[in-house]
């Protein structure tokens, strides 16, 4: 029988009944590796008790208002993300796309209302992954995401993120509106900008007038062992920052957040969402936000993945043949291969153990924030045993 799911996914043949931590486990028993973590989402893992209690406890309460009423929540958690970040406002959506739309709305907005309505082009970077909305895949230019959706959109342009000469030229254009960027590329390839990179942009958007846009939906809440990844660096803040994905641990809950001069566009009809922010999302994130943001959460993400870190560069090191350089920051590990990276994600299910692929031919590694050093040995044993498991297979084809 032909299933009623559209086929635009191509899933691992695992189908889990339950979670916990970095584990998933079938009907029968069969036990997975999980370092795919919902793609960087379940930064505390399957079933974290805090955030199952959070769940519970609120779907007794309260599930769903829409923002035509004051919505329990939102202005807690709106005050923790100010408190840890650069920004004054915030704006709930469900996904990370919806809050990087948000974030392009927000700019070109605020262009507008200073009178510069002229101002609406977009700089991305090659390889970038903004989301699959039909202004995040303009933002990216994958044109294998464009492919089939009509015309791309006016006001973006696409540089190579090593090519500075081209950006200084590009963000002094006098329609300039934004830049977006992700401070660590997920789907792209796992590609890490340097804070030299990251402060190069700051200060030529600064002195342009341009608005500085982060997508931290990956990379943010955590994942690097900083609460955003660009706190890393000194002086390399944004005026507008998409989250979304480990926000709600599992839970959809997007953020856009935004300064009060950059922001100060947004105002009522400008922007809205039936579901962001609701009751069962908000509940959720706030349990998730006091877990993720505390310095025993981060210190465990900068030490383990140091140490994950550190022993696949070993692994790397023994397969030359199979791993071409390790990429990434913190728990958002990436390994540039030299065999297809799909057919090494599935030698990988022989190991039970769930890698996500990305571009540039490269595998992620995204364990939960809250993965031991334990742990860590196990992926870097199925890792290694996957490569020696490729290796085998090309050897019989060729």
């Amino acid at each position: 029988m032909t299933s009623p799911i559209m086929p635009v996914y191509n899933p691992a043949p695992v189908t889990p009944v339950r979670g916990e931590g970095v584990w998933l486990e079938e009907a029968d028993g069969t036990r997975w590796l999980d370092c795919i973590s919902g793609v960087a989402t379940n930064a505390l893992g399957h079933c974290h008790p805090a955030l199952v209690e959070a769940l519970t406890r609120q779907a007794g309460k309260l599930w769903h208002t829409s923002n035509a009423i004051r919505v329990p929540g939102q202005i807690e958690l709106a005050e923790r993300l100010v408190a840890h970040s650069f920004a004054d406002r915030v704006f709930f959506s469900n996904t990370g796309t919806e809050a990087v739309e948000c974030a392009i709305k927000t700019a070109r907005r605020y262009h507008k209302v200073n009178g510069q309505p002229e101002r609406f082009e977009v700089i991305g970077f090659t390889g970038s992954f903004h989301g699959r909305t039909y202004g995040a895949i303009n933002a990216s230019g994958n044109p294998a995401y464009l492919d089939g959706f009509g015309p791309p959109l006016p006001g973006f342009l696409h540089l190579a993120m090593d090519d500075h000469e081209a950006f200084a030229e590009a963000v002094a254009r006098p329609g300039m509106a934004a830049v977006i960027v992700e401070p660590v590329q997920g789907e792209g390839g796992a590609r890490a900008f340097s804070g030299e990179d990251l402060l190069r942009l700051r200060q030529l958007c600064t002195r342009h007038g341009v608005l500085l846009i982060h997508d931290e939906v990956q990379s943010g809440m955590g994942r690097t062992g900083k609460l955003f990844a660009h706190q890393w660096f000194e002086g390399c803040a944004p005026d507008i920052m998409a989250v979304a994905k480990a926000l709600g641990s599992g839970f959809p809950v997007g953020a856009c957040l935004a300064t009060e001069e950059a922001s100060k566009g947004m105002v009522v009809g400008t922007h809205g969402s039936t579901f962001g922010g609701n009751p069962l999302g908000m509940a959720v994130a706030l349990a998730a936000f006091d877990v993720i943001a505390s310095e025993e959460t981060l210190a465990n993400a900068r030490t383990v993945s140091d140490y994950l870190r550190s022993r696949l560069q070993a692994v790397a090191e023994r397969n030359p043949d199979m791993i071409v350089e390790l990429r990434g920051k913190g728990m958002l590990v990436g390994l540039k291969l030299k065999p297809n990276n799909r057919e090494f994600l599935m030698k990988g299910w022989e190991q039970h153990i769930l890698l996500s692929g990305c571009g540039d031919n490269c595998v992620r590694i995204l364990p939960p924030l809250i993965l031991t050093e334990a742990e860590a040995d196990e992926i870097v044993r199925r890792v290694e045993a996957t490569c020696a498991a490729m290796r085998v297979q090309l050897a019989a084809v060729a």
